[in-house]
């Protein structure tokens, strides 16, 4: 594989010809397809993440997201075979959970996609002819049920599940409706289709039973349990202003309400194939999505219609409606507003609804805002920026900026800017522009369009041309590396332009076929062409010829590309091989494996290539290129690549497509570190603006800031005069309010004595009713009492006519059974001799029935079908009349036993309000009296209240005014809110930057800390490295010692040779010279001999050594660590002692504290005179009583004991010390050193000594002998800090040994 890596940064474009091709992931979140990806893309922080499609993938054809929001399902084609996969969104990042490859049942594409309520199961359509639809258990890949849907090769546009019911299916296309229930694993269809066929564009369940669907012609339809319920027609007025109202028409019975359900969406290209025989002033319905207050639908181009329930009626109207806003930028400004809506979707919060169009724009509203333009039409937004609607032809990007410059068939030109990932500035024209290039700067294009090649200047908010050529038809153009020349390519001519003069310097002529591409060399000395000719050539810009050529006419070259240092060629065509020229002349052809190369690029350092293939991918290699299959292969778009560009810093890769889609991908070498070119100057911030809109916004803003002190000034004066008129109005009401509570308080008082003596009157009155009261109730009791004894008597009469009556009514019933058996035999004989008759009979007409049934079928068939249609229609009126009739039934019985109730009620309460009647008429009439006096009062009120309430239509008056000049400042309160979201726009750049630049510094700091530690291992290695030299430099000195010496002895037994050989005519002296040569030699022999073994034992002794050295390290650690751990102990055991000093200080406390007790209790006992003198002594007096004497002895014991076993305990930590010191690599704690060995301390009536001797205690402490300030003592030699040593327990008293160990009695 390729070291070099791509990673895509961000996509600007949609693919909205995908089914269900928009659609929320959560509340911040929308997803969508581009390129050959599925974007998330969250709206509040801008960020994009991707899931790219499959591996050979020809693009995605619909979407489909689970309802837990878990599970998103892709069709694509792959190989020209289709594949289904489904990823799990809820893994990050996400990641394949299934992919449905294998299909036992033939099918070409899968066009639309659903998911259960429960996620369980997934639905899918095939394309015609096949037309199957398939019912997945997707997690075990099982197909359940298959049914073909049409035989008559319509389109199927939409398949959705019961929002409650896995088992209940819709399917709608052109001409067909249908409801499927899935049992016993078949799909088998539920309703009738009945009437017309409509060609149904898209459907959304509304209920358990309710779906509506939208049709070719501007129809809504309800059905219920498949049954019409309810139609209405959406028509386009024809408008007697620029705009177009559309109206609601034909409302029928009744409508229901609709919950939130989003609609997916059919094919686009589809749905126009279909319903081109249609009119084309009827709208079509493309998508319904429903919500908690209606449902929204589109209606026709460029428009949404909201449907909201009424609050007293039991159906829908039209509510308001949503269009898509004229685009100031068009050339066409009444083109922008005829895009169809292909798919809407509502948040989860029904906050906001998002809409995709035919020109693959995202729309997005809020719907607030929708209710507060009741009256106007609300107008959609852009939901990011205005997007590429057809295929990309041009692309170019600058050094000095960070833009991007594209061109599309959609007669648009638009800047781009990768940093903050925006759209800087877009501009649509009359003709097609072909190609572009952005001038080094950034402030500059060259735009070739169908009719001329324009300069253009890039305005802070216009693209406005100062140049144009009657170039036509120019398909290439190119601003060299430098800026001060373009060249554009006029069919088989190049002409080469002067951006200082703007005059055309040559023209290069050559080709005999179209030039496809051109590119400059880094010194801008050189020009490359290539064509589709199969010609590659090199011109000279100096003298206007070419230079070099290498023409292969089997090829059609795409794109061509030259190396940094301008020696190598690199060119892509026809013939799927990317082939390396130099020197006219092909030097290598690297194949493309079965795809064709579109476009070529190679990094500005010369060691990246980046080619673009014609199914959409991106192939990453590095230069120089691998001899083997070695690139990494990237899915980026749904069509060839038109044109790909790197920065100049070679940071971002930039790709476009003919999907209208550009994406931008960040450079990764193989360690994932981007590819950094060391720029010196940051990018510029300069925007050209021209004279004339600078003085024209300045004169605006002198207006607006002399209007704005104007007003400023008016309103003023005015709020100065209206605070006089009101302080007046102010303290003259707060007097008339002042007499008017006296006046109501004296009149208060008046009524309260007269409600106290109508009180008196009233409480007399009621006593007297509650006697007369009781006595009528005693009388009632008794006539009812005599009522009761005399219909209780009457109930056993008829008791005992029951009984009579039914004996009576026993033997009536016996007798007509014995009728009736005699009857029943008699019939019985009579009706068999007529069987016998009927059966000849019977015979007869059988034959002439079976003469008759052939004729009587075929009229069968034709009334059936006839009477079928009319049973239905009768059976749907009379069910409804039915259901009306049980319902008024049920109804009217309610009522009648309420009716019962309330008459039984309201007699006896008519009875008690008789009595109260005549009770409240006595009252009534003494109330008049009052009434009149207070009618009297009212009048008065009255006046009053008119004369107040002028003075309120006066304030009101007065209000209005007030709110329409607050009105007017709310105006420029907007304007200025506008401006300073301008402003804050123009600071997120800023803070994008400071974060990149936040996120290199961490990275930098990553790099220093791996380099420190680097750094340290190293200067360890280097350390090992000398040790070991300065070894080998002493073996290399004794080693020479010895060869000298070795070479000196050789020397001396040669002169000792050559005189023997003087010798040689003498055998005798020969001899004896012979041997004094042994004598003196072979010793000497023996010890080279001792010295090459020498050399070998220090060989063996280097490796011991060696392997010494290791183990002495390996101790050092050891030891390094136990000294650690021994900290950690030394520390715990300091921090105890530390503890239990405090635990002695206070038991000394304590100690004294009794002391002074007793010495007070034997002052009181008159015996402290003969037990002072005898403190210091062992015995005690016998006149004294027995226990303080035994106390002070075992005190002295202890001490003793104590001081022994301390004296112990020193001596053996300090042989501890020493032995510990003694190891190599222990170092001793810091701060730690022995106990001064001379001190003394004041510590109660007796104080023990370093030789265990006891000294009469004295006021004040003895100085220190030690020589100078030891560790142990302060500085007035007087007390002693404790310094923990070591702890002992001798039963109940923990002893603590200090460095100085203080001791008391």
């Amino acid at each position: 594989m390729s070291t070099v890596v791509a990673q895509s940064l961000h996509v600007f474009g949609l693919r909205s010809h995908v089914s269900n091709n928009v659609f929320f992931f959560d509340e911040q979140i929308i997803m969508f397809p581009s390129g050959n990806h599925c974007v998330k893309y969250n709206v509040d922080q801008k960020w994009q993440k991707f899931i790219p499609g499959s591996d050979k993938s020809q693009g995605t054809l619909a979407l489909a997201i689970s309802p837990n929001r878990r599970y998103l399902a892709v069709s694509e084609t792959v190989q020209d075979k289709p594949v289904i996969t489904i990823y799990e969104l809820s893994a990050i990042p996400c990641r394949k959970r299934k992919i449905l490859n294998n299909f036992d049942f033939p099918v070409q594409k899968f066009i639309c996609m659903a998911f259960s309520p429960d996620s369980k199961y997934l639905l899918t359509q095939t394309s015609p002819p096949e037309s199957n639809l398939v019912y997945w258990l997707w997690e075990k890949q099982k197909v359940m049920a298959i049914v073909r849907i049409d035989t008559q090769n319509n389109a199927v546009f939409q398949v959705s599940f019961n929002p409650q019911d896995n088992t209940q299916i819709c399917i709608t296309g052109n001409g067909m409706f249908k409801l499927l229930r899935f049992a016993e694993g078949t799909l088998k269809q539920t309703n009738f289709q009945r009437g017309e066929p409509q060609n149904y564009l898209a459907h959304t369940w509304v209920s358990d039973d309710k779906i509506i669907a939208g049709t070719d012609t501007g129809r809504l339809f309800l059905f219920e349990s498949g049954d019409q319920r309810w139609e209405t027609s959406i028509v386009v007025k024809e408008p007697t202003s620029e705009t177009k109202n559309l109206g609601v028409i034909q409302e029928s019975e009744s409508l229901i309400e609709f919950p939130a359900v989003t609609s997916p969406v059919p094919s686009y290209e589809q749905v126009m194939m279909t319903s081109s025989h249609s009119q084309l002033s009827l709208p079509q319905v493309f998508a319904i999505a429903a919500y908690s207050k209606g449902f929204a639908c589109s209606a026709g181009p460029g428009r949404v219609l909201l449907f909201e329930k009424m609050e007293d009626k039991e159906f829908y109207r039209e509510s308001r409606e949503i269009r898509i806003p004229v685009d100031p930028q068009s050339n066409d400004p009444s083109q922008s507003d005829k895009q169809d809506v292909l798919c809407m979707c509502f948040s989860p919060s029904e906050e906001t609804l998002i809409a995709s169009t035919s020109k693959n724009q995202l729309y997005s509203i809020t719907m607030s805002l929708t209710e507060i333009s009741k009256g106007e039409p609300a107008h959609f937004e852009y939901l990011m920026y205005p997007l590429h609607s057809a295929s990309i032809t041009g692309l170019d990007t600058c050094i000095r900026k960070p833009l991007i410059a594209t061109c599309s068939v959609d007669r648009s030109v638009r800047i781009w800017n990768y940093e903050s990932n925006s759209l800087e500035l877009f501009k649509e024209y009359q003709e097609e522009a072909y190609t572009i290039s952005l001038h080094p700067s950034g402030h500059y294009i060259v735009v070739g369009f169908a009719d001329k090649l324009r300069i253009m200047n890039l305005l802070i908010d216009d693209i406005r041309s100062f140049k144009e050529y009657s170039v036509r038809g120019c398909k290439e153009c190119s601003f060299s590396n430098g800026g001060h020349l373009f060249a554009a390519v006029n069919g088989n001519v190049i002409h080469i332009f002067s951006t200082t003069s703007l005059e055309n310097i040559s023209n290069l002529k050559g080709h005999t076929g179209k030039i496809r591409s051109v590119a400059w060399n880094t010194d801008d000395s050189k020009l490359i062409s290539c064509g589709t000719d199969g010609a590659v050539y090199e011109w000279s810009l100096s003298t206007g010829k070419r230079e070099t050529e290498c023409v292969l006419k089997s090829c059609s070259y795409n794109c061509v590309t030259i190396s940094p240092d301008g020696k190598i060629i690199f060119a892509v065509g026809s013939d799927q091989t990317l082939k390396e020229i130099a020197d006219s002349s092909v030097i290598r052809e690297m194949s493309a494996f079965d795809v064709t190369y579109t476009a070529v690029v190679i990094s500005h350092s010369g060691r990246m290539m980046f080619v673009g293939t014609s199914v959409g991918t991106i192939r990453a290699m590095k230069y120089p290129l691998p001899l083997q299959k070695e690139f990494n292969e990237y899915q980026a778009h749904a069509g060839p690549v038109t044109k790909m560009s790197l920065t100049f810093d070679d940071q971002f890769l930039l790709s476009v497509a003919e999907d209208g889609c550009l994406f931008t991908w960040k450079v990764f070498d193989k360690d994932g570190r981007g590819i950094k070119r060391e720029r010196e100057v940051g990018f510029a911030e300069e925007v050209l603006v021209t004279k004339t809109d600078m003085e024209e916004k300045a004169q605006v803003m002198l207006e607006l800031k002399t209007r704005v002190e104007e007003l400023k000034m008016e309103n003023e004066y005015q709020l100065r005069l209206k605070d006089m008129n009101y302080s007046e109005k102010i303290k003259e009401l707060t007097d008339k309010f002042l007499q008017e509570m006296e006046s109501l308080k004296t009149k208060n008082q008046v009524l309260k004595t007269e409600k106290e003596k109508q009180d008196v009157l009233h409480r007399e009155r009621m006593d007297d009713l509650l006697d007369k009261q009781s006595r009528e109730l005693q009388d009632l009791e008794c006539c009812n009492n005599q009522k009761l004894l005399l219909e209780y008597e009457k109930y056993q009469e008829l008791q005992l006519k029951s009984q009579r009556m039914q004996e009576e009514y026993e033997k009536q019933l016996r007798d007509n059974d014995e009728t009736k058996s005699q009857a029943l035999e008699e019939l019985t004989e009579f009706y068999e001799a007529k069987l016998q008759e009927k059966t000849t009979l019977l015979e007869e007409a059988q034959e002439d029935v079976r003469q008759q049934l052939r004729e009587f079928e075929e009229t069968k068939k034709q009334i059936e079908e006839d009477e079928d249609r009319e049973i239905q229609d009768i059976k749907t009126k009379y069910e409804k009349k039915l259901r009306d009739e049980k319902e008024s039934n049920l109804r009217l019985k309610g009522e009648t036993g309420i009716m019962r109730k309330k008459f039984s009620s309201l007699q006896k309460e008519i009875e008690e309000r008789t009595n109260d009647i005549e009770l409240l008429k006595g009252e009534q009439v003494k109330l008049q009296g009052v009434i009149k006096s207070l009618e009297k009062d009212i009048m008065g009120l009255k006046r009053e209240i008119q004369e107040r309430d002028e003075t309120i239509q006066d304030k009101e008056k007065r209000i209005y005014d007030l709110k329409k000049k607050n009105q007017e400042l709310e105006k420029f309160k907007f304007v200025l809110d506008y401006k300073i979201k301008e402003l804050k726009k123009q600071i997120e750049p800023r803070e994008n930057e400071i974060k990149v630049m936040k996120e290199q510094i961490q990275e930098m700091e990553a790099e220093l800390e791996r380099f420190h530690k680097q750094n340290t291992q190293l200067e360890l290695n280097i350390t090992e490295l000398w040790q070991k030299l300065r070894a080998t430099d002493q073996e290399m000195r004794r080693e020479r010692q010895k060869e000298w010496d070795l070479e000196a002895l050789v020397k001396r037994f040669k002169t000792d040779l050559h005189n023997c050989v003087a010798y040689i005519q003498e055998p005798r002296q020969l001899k004896e010279k012979v041997r004094a040569l042994f004598e003196k030699y072979v010793q000497r022999a023996d010890m080279v001999e001792i010295a090459g073994l020498n050399s070998d034992l220090q060989q063996e002794y280097a490796r011991q050594r060696e392997h010494l050295e290791r183990n002495l390290a390996t101790l050092k650690k050891k030891v390094v660590k136990e000294s650690e751990l021994h900290r950690t102990d030394y520390v715990r055991i300091m921090q105890e002692n530390v503890s239990l000093i405090k635990e002695i200080n206070e038991l000394r406390r304590e100690l004294k504290f009794t002391r002074s007790q007793v010495y007070d209790l034997e002052a009181a006992l008159k015996l402290t005179k003969k037990i002072r003198p005898e403190v210091s002594e062992t015995v005690s007096s016998e006149d004294l009583p027995s226990v303080p004497p035994t106390m002070r002895l075992n005190v002295q014991e202890e001490t003793g004991r104590i001081i022994e076993m301390q004296r112990l305990e020193i001596q053996r930590l300090r042989d501890q010390i020493q032995e510990q010191e003694q190891v190599p690599g222990f170092h001793p704690l810091a701060g730690m050193q022995l106990p001064c060995p001379q001190w003394r301390r004041f510590k109660g009536p007796d104080q023990v000594t370093p030789s265990g001797e006891t000294s009469p205690a004295s006021p004040e402490g003895v100085p220190c002998a030690c020589p100078g300030l030891t560790l142990g003592c302060n500085p007035d030699h007087t007390s002693l800090s404790p310094r923990p040593w070591g702890i002992w327990d001798t039963g109940r008293i923990k002893v603590l040994a200090h460095k100085h160990v203080q001791l008391s009695a």
